[in-house]
This record gives structure tokens, sequence and C-alpha cells, in this order.
């Protein structure tokens, strides 16, 4: 829903302009969240630090943790000083990946919240500073190289792509850690998996073309094939065809003279 509010919001206090394209993009997202709510699957009851430890603990999601901050590293020291600024995916990637420890930081902390309301020492068990710290190191990661692929990038661009990516990620470390996809069955998958994709179907429509005017009185002229646009041929192409004519004869050299 963040994706819907934030295009209507800037149509109305912006002044964007929302095209018909971009409405469909909005009824497709609202579709597919809808989609994805009545197929997801049960959020596995956590209520203390101790069982959240037990599940950050476990092999799997320790393997799958150690990639991503090789995945990380590798993308800050390397790829990112030499390819970020041509690549929009280096700091995306970087975003992204960040995002399934600040998601997994978040969960622990609600549920660290919830015990101190309840009376239980959380401030005393080191689950919950390491979840604080880990929460603001990657949320400051994730604002520094997102306003970096802003600085560069079109918007438009950055976002469809950014929030594909940060939902992918997250939804693959829910799986891991809360294992919340094992009760389901076939027909929920599919239907959490046709959900998510057609939500980047309504996100691609709402970015890619929000500069374009459609709307419903001006559809038919839309559609219709534009007339082409005249080739400006540059200096290499004339000279090619002034090679090719059969102005000069064949058998007598050709010369070229290039004044700058």
């Amino acid at each position: 829903f963040s994706v819907l509010c934030s295009a209507i919001l800037s149509s109305y206090l912006l002044g964007e302009r929302l095209n018909l394209l971009g409405k469909l993009g909005c009824m497709l997202s609202l579709v597919g969240s809808t989609v994805m709510v009545i197929h997801a699957p049960e959020d596995e009851e956590v209520t203390t630090l101790d069982e959240m430890t037990s599940k950050l603990k476990e092999p799997g999601f320790l393997a799958y943790a150690a990639i991503l901050l090789a995945l990380c590293f590798l993308l800050i020291f390397y790829l990112a000083p030499r390819y970020g600024q041509s690549n929009i995916l280096v700091y995306l990637t970087i975003c992204s990946v960040i995002g399934a420890f600040s998601v997994s930081s978040v969960k622990g902390l609600g549920i660290a919240i919830k015990g101190f309301f309840a009376g239980q020492p959380v401030l005393q068990h080191p689950l919950t500073w390491i979840l604080v710290i880990t929460l603001v190191a990657s949320i400051t990661t994730q604002i520094n190289y997102l306003n970096k692929s802003l600085d560069i990038f079109n918007t438009s661009l950055v976002f469809p792509i950014y929030y594909v990516l940060f939902t992918s990620i997250v939804i693959t470390t829910s799986i891991i850690l809360f294992k919340e996809w094992v009760a389901m069955t076939v027909i929920d998958i599919i239907g959490t998996v046709c959900g998510f994709l057609t939500i980047i179907l309504g996100v691609f429509l709402l970015h890619a073309f929000k500069d374009l005017h459609v709307s419903l009185e001006n559809l038919p002229q839309v559609l219709q094939n534009e007339q082409q646009v005249p080739v400006t041929r540059d200096d290499k192409n004339i000279l090619i065809e002034v090679d090719n004519s059969s102005i000069a004869p064949e058998d007598k050299p050709k010369v070229f003279m290039l004044y700058t």
C-alpha cells in the first residue's frame, strides 16, 4: 500500500499527474496485495527473545546471513566504487540485501517491546541491544545508498526496482527464518507468487509510463501510429553514401576533405 499511497499523495500534494496507466497500476497493486493477503502463510508464533534467539541460531539462517553479508561487502567495497555510478542495480542491491537484516531486527524488537510491557527483563537480554545496533546500522546504510541511487538515476526507475528487490529478499528471509511456507498448500503458494507478480506489474505500469499523457479521452489518438520522425544522418553516413554513389567513376580515386 505504500506504492498506492505515494502515488495518490504525490498526485494531490505535489501536483504530479496520475494518468490512466498509473491508475491501472494502482488497481493492480491493490488486487495483488489482496491476493497475497488471502493466500499468505500464517506467521509462526514467536513470543519471547529466547525463541527468537533459537531461530537466529539455526544453521540454515546462519548460512543465509553469511551469504548476504559476503554479498553486501562485495558490493560495497568492490562493485560500488567501480560500477555504482553506471549500474542502477549495484546501490539498490545493497539496500535490498541490508533490508533483510533491518526487517528481522524490527521483528525481534517488536517481540522485545511486547515483553517489556509484559514485565519481562528484556533490557538485560543481549539480543535486544544486538537487534538495536543491527537496526540502526542497516537503516543508515539503506538510506545512504538509496540517496546515492536517487542522485544518479531516475526516480521512476529506482523505486520500482528497489521495491521488487527488497520485497523478494524479505520474503526469502521470512521463509528461511520463520519457516512460514512449510505448512502452505500448493494453491496458497501459487496464489502468493501470482499476487506478488501482479504487484510488480502494477508498480511497473505506475512508474514506467507516468510521463505519458494517457486518458480515456485521448486513448484513440495515443494508440494510433505516430508519424515517422526523419532520421538525421551524421557525416559518416553521408560520406558512405557519396562513396557508394554512381556520380563519380568507380575507377577513379575519391578524396574527402573534412573542415573543423
